[in-house]
């Protein structure tokens, strides 16, 4: 992990060139932003599919979401942001670790045809069904142990409303998105207000409250003038500058969003052995060999006959899980 350090706004913020995550907080108030900017990573997530625009521009922004709310894990872990949809989409998928390493994916529905206007509604939920999926999952278990997980409705018109929708109601906590993403960079800023604990006298507490309150409300009233071309647009220490001029805030040290994947060979023979070996036998018989192929990476696996023997003569139960939407042939 990079160890912060913070400066007053005007000094050089590092560098901001290709993925770059800000983090900054406002001074004397709890409240705390983030700006980040993906470009090459989000380049590595698309390269291996054509989605259509719609679907590109929602999946960008939550690979933006994602990075942000990663940025502040206090565990060492995984983030995994889901929507699970009825409609022409079925799922999106981004998973953000504790270094800001990333990868994502979409399915579709077969032959669809998306428009690209198609709404957040248009494209998951259809009926009414679609759900939004936060996943905490600790790097580092102790036995027994669950990854945490939160569903809720999909529960806005756009990705930012739905997960100021989702940490309001799961995480009692105020925060406010703006998003946007096109085929070459998915940009965002965070504002979050902070809980404050503290033992002074309640009417030093209610000044201070109140002082929070009065620099939350600012900082969102800035945050409001962002449109979507201009975010798409200008890069991050831009916009910082643009839109904080006025404020006393302290930056820190830069973070570099990377594409990871953790597929490995390992991972994709205990999904096959979770499939059971009546089934593997039964599409063996059928195929010959079994290629599965990773979604977020499109790495191809091949097991044959001799290689799924050896999965299933081991005693060894595996738990691991195979990125979602795995694809077998």
């Amino acid at each position: 992990m990079t160890t912060e350090t913070s400066s007053p706004l005007g000094t050089p913020l590092g560098t901001t060139a290709g993925d770059t995550l800000q983090k900054f907080i406002f001074d004397n108030a709890a409240v705390r932003g983030e700006l980040v900017e993906i470009s090459d990573t989000w380049r590595e997530i698309q390269a291996r599919h054509g989605y259509p625009k719609a679907v590109r521009s929602v999946l960008g922004e939550m690979v933006a979401a994602c990075a942000l709310l990663s940025a502040n894990l206090k565990f060492n872990g995984s983030i995994v942001m889901q929507i699970h949809g009825d409609g022409p989409v079925r799922l999106l998928v981004v998973e953000c670790d504790a270094d800001l390493r990333m990868r994502a994916t979409a399915k579709l529905a077969p032959d669809v045809e998306i428009a690209d206007d198609a709404t957040l509604n248009q494209l998951f939920n259809v009926n009414g069904k679609g759900r939004f999926v936060i996943t905490l999952d600790p790097a580092d278990k102790v036995p027994g142990q669950q990854p945490y997980q939160g569903v809720v409705p999909l529960d806005g018109d756009d990705v930012a409303t739905v997960i100021e929708n989702y940490m309001l109601r799961s995480e009692q906590m105020d925060t406010r998105l703006w998003l946007a993403a096109d085929d070459q960079v998915a940009r965002g800023l965070l504002l979050q207000k902070l809980p404050r604990h503290s033992g002074k006298e309640d009417q030093t507490k209610q000044a201070t409250e109140a002082e929070d309150l009065e620099t939350w409300n600012r900082a969102a009233m800035l945050g409001q003038t962002l449109k979507r071309e201009e975010l798409l647009s200008t890069d991050i220490a831009t916009l910082m500058r643009r839109l904080f001029w006025e404020e006393t805030i302290r930056v820190f040290d830069p973070l570099q969003p990377t594409f990871h994947c953790s597929c490995n060979r390992e991972k994709v023979g205990n999904m096959l052995k979770m499939l059971g070996q009546e089934e593997v036998e039964s599409a063996l018989a059928e195929l010959g060999e079994l290629g599965i192929n990773c979604d977020f990476c499109g790495k191809h696996y091949a097991f044959d006959k001799v290689d799924c023997a050896q999965l299933f003569a081991s005693d060894t139960t595996a738990q691991a899980v195979m990125p979602p939407g795995g694809s077998t042939h």
